[in-house]
């Protein structure tokens, strides 16, 4: 197939599809908020940020961390040469910020619970 017919056939797609799920979601909202659907299922409508986590926290962690892998392979002067050490720094720094995150999302979770 060429690329003429396919990026405007697979964009069409897509904006069918958010159009389908954004109705979807605002038709269960409308029947929750009405009491038309079972008390069971009303869970997956609530407000759930107050008690998760913010995953903005985890993005930003891992983002400054993997910021921080740039910035000390340019002070060891790494470069853009040795992408080898470039990457593993990366990894090791993200893999680090998500291990932190962890252990602050479940203090964070901890303290919800004791709220309650």
């Amino acid at each position: 197939m060429h690329a003429d017919f396919v990026i405007p056939v697979t964009l069409f797609v897509v904006i069918a599809y958010i159009v389908k799920v954004v109705s979807d979601n605002r038709m269960r909202r409308l029947l929750v908020e009405k009491g038309e659907i079972n008390e069971n299922l009303k869970y997956l409508f609530a407000d759930r940020l107050s008690h998760a986590v913010p995953s903005s926290l985890k993005w930003g962690m891992v983002l400054i961390a993997v910021g921080l892998a740039f910035l000390f392979s340019q002070v060891l002067d790494l470069g853009w040469h040795d992408e080898t050490a470039l990457f593993a720094m990366i990894f090791i720094f993200g893999g680090a910020a998500l291990v932190i995150y962890y252990f602050i999302a479940s203090r964070m979770l901890k303290k919800a619970g004791n709220q309650q």
